[in-house]
Order: C-alpha cells, then structure tokens, then sequence
C-alpha cells in the first residue's frame, strides 16, 4: 500500500485504528475518533451487526462476515445518464444525456474521503470510475469497498453473459476482484440463474460478497427455494427512504441475515422542502439530506448519497454526528402514503423486465410483493 500524503482521510488513531484527519470527511472523523477495534462509533456502543473497520471505519457485519461500510458513494446518473432510465428516477435531466466527467465526479468524491463506490453495468460510467480510481492520490485498491451490478439485459440471456459482464466490470473498473456483486432486478425466470453464476464468480476469486437488488421478499424466497442455491445474499439494494419506508420488508430483511442497502435515499433531492423533514433539520441545526441520511442509518439501512458537488458530498456524509430520537423517527416514518406505496409497485412490475424481450403482462411477474 502506497504511503498516502499528509492530508489524506486518514491518519493513525488510538489503537492502531484509522482516524480521519481534520481536513476530510467530518462523519468519519467524529465516529472513528478514539474507537478501538470491536467498537463503533455510530449511535453509541457496539451493537450486533456492526463493527469498526480498520480500512473505513463505521461498518455493517454481512452474513459471509465481511465488513460493508455504512456509508458510500452512489454513481447512478454520475457523468451519465442510461437511456432508459425510469421516469420515477430520471426527474427532470434527460435521459442519454452527459454532463460532467464521472472521472472527476468520483475523483472528488475519493479526495472528500468516501471509500465505498456504488457502480452498476446499467449506470454507463464503469470505465470512467475505473479511472477515478486508477488516478487516486488518495486511497489504493485495498482502501476501497467496490460494488456493482449486473442488469436486466445480461440476466436474461443467461449464465454465460452474466459471466462475461463479470469481467467486464472487472476491467473497467480495472481491479481482479469486486467486493460486493448484485443482481440488479429479479427478472422472471431468469435472476436464479444469474444468481447461480455469482456463486461461481465467488468460488473463482472474483467477487467477494454476492447479493440482490430490488427483491421484494417473494423473490428472495424464490431464490432461497432454489436447490442450487447455497450463498445467502448478503445484500439487498432496495429503495429506500422516509416517502418509501417498508419496515415489512426491512424486517424480513433482517430475519434472514440480509443487510439492505438505501438508494434513493436523498429522493433526488425532491424531499428536501417537506415541512416535516424541514423542521426535524431545524431542531437539530442540520439540513434536509442529513436528516434523511440519519433516518437511513437510523433503520439499519446502509446510505449512498451522491452528488456532483464537492461541498454536497461533504454535507450527505455527515449523518453520524447527531441522533434522530423516538419522536423524530415516528414523524418521518409517517411520511409513506399509501400511494406511494402503490406506484412503487407499479414500477416494480414495469423494471423487472426493463431492457429484456419480456412485456410488462408477462405471467412471470409476481403482482403481489410485499410492497412495505
């Protein structure tokens, strides 16, 4: 590992342990401040299920006991924008289109102090966050926590072509081996199989961790049924914040030993003027995204904010200085309408198919998930 420069994230702390310098990253500073090995900084003493990482710091215990980072850096419409992007998640930016290089985006994001990177085949921008890697003066590839997915094209055609996205990403984010591995939609008859092939990716060396993204608890039980299968997943991606909180589904979650991790949890920032989200800033002296980002971690739920800018990045992560109590909790859990609940379903249905020759009323798709 090469030595990192003086202003780098992080220095030597109490115990041999990373500590974050004064000058980067004031959530992982204030939580591994004086933390021993063991310990955790994040809502007071160790709890089951998380740890303190040596590498970065506050960490959740997956079920394959490595550590995952409790907070990352999302890079879905980083530098890019796919094409068919859903108009839930799109907003107002225009599908297809670029904007600033996700080189320079994620090498911001490297040089503020977040090591967990959250990629995707579907996200376009895979070569371009291998650069912001490869040119890090900040962090070497032991520091960092990669994780990526595999989309709904690839799954449907097979084994073989989830095998070669494998690699793919493996090269363009030139590393030989991923920490985390998801299969990103549970697309009807064909994500067990997809599955099937990361356990092998597993036993090959390449990947670290497998999960899911965007299984409602029937397709984990699908998954689970399967023979085959002998890797619990670790992860379930899902999303997840206080316009959407599913605690049926956090709960199942958590029964099987699967930590959830939160997109979406900044809801793009269309949430940031909610009188009630507003006023829980006020009472504490934060802002909107770090209430939301408080409420994420609050629920056991692993944060990946993302944001174009340097200060912004700064500004998500510090969700680890201050404690949402009872009350607060209760008046954002409330935030969730039953509409919403509705219209995630509705997007569930149309995404599992998103990019396959599968129609949306194909009898595949199960129409009754736990949508909460």
């Amino acid at each position: 590992m090469r030595l990192p420069r003086a202003s780098t994230l992080l220095a030597l702390g109490r115990g041999g342990l990373p500590r974050a310098s004064p000058r980067l990253l004031p959530s992982m500073r204030a939580a591994s401040e004086g933390v021993r090995e063991g310990e955790v900084g994040v809502y007071g003493p160790p709890i089951p299920g998380q740890a303190h990482d040596k590498r970065w710091g506050p960490s959740y215990v997956l079920n394959d006991g490595t550590n995952h980072p409790m907070i990352g850096f999302g890079t879905y419409k980083v530098g890019f924008i796919p094409a068919s992007a859903s108009a839930a998640a799109a907003g107002d930016e225009a599908a297809g289109a670029q904007g600033p290089s996700a080189a320079d985006i994620v090498g911001d994001a490297l040089a503020v102090g977040y090591q967990f990177l959250d990629c995707a085949q579907f996200y376009g921008n895979e070569r371009e966050v291998g650069k912001a890697i490869s040119r890090s003066e900040w962090f070497d590839r032991d520091d960092l926590y990669l994780a990526s997915k595999v989309w709904t094209d690839a799954i449907y055609e097979g084994r073989a072509a989830v095998r070669k996205q494998i690699d793919a990403t493996l090269k363009a984010l030139r590393t030989d081996r991923l920490d985390l591995y998801l299969v990103h939609w549970p697309v009807p008859g064909k994500h067990v199989d997809a599955y099937l092939e990361l356990q092998d990716a597993v036993k090959a060396g390449k990947i670290t961790s497998i999960g899911v993204s965007n299984y409602a608890a029937e397709d984990v039980d699908e998954l689970l049924d399967h023979p085959g299968v002998y890797i619990t997943p670790a992860v379930n991606q899902i999303e997840l914040n206080p316009f959407l909180y599913r605690p049926k589904t956090l709960k199942y979650m958590a029964d099987k030993g699967i930590v959830v991790q939160a997109y979406r949890a900044l809801r793009d920032g269309k949430a940031f003027e909610d009188p009630t989200v507003l006023r829980v800033a006020a009472k504490h002296g934060k802002t909107a995204a770090q209430v939301m980002g408080a409420w994420c971690l609050a629920k056991g739920a692993v944060y990946m904010p993302k944001s174009t800018k340097k200060a912004r990045m700064v500004e998500n992560a510090d969700v680890v200085s201050f404690q949402l109590d009872g009350d607060d909790l209760a008046a954002l859990d409330a935030l969730t309408t039953e509409d919403a609940l509705a219209a995630f379903k509705a997007l569930y249905e149309k995404c599992v198919v998103r990019d396959t020759p599968l129609s949306e009323d194909d009898p595949g798709i199960k129409r009754d998930i736990t949508a909460g």
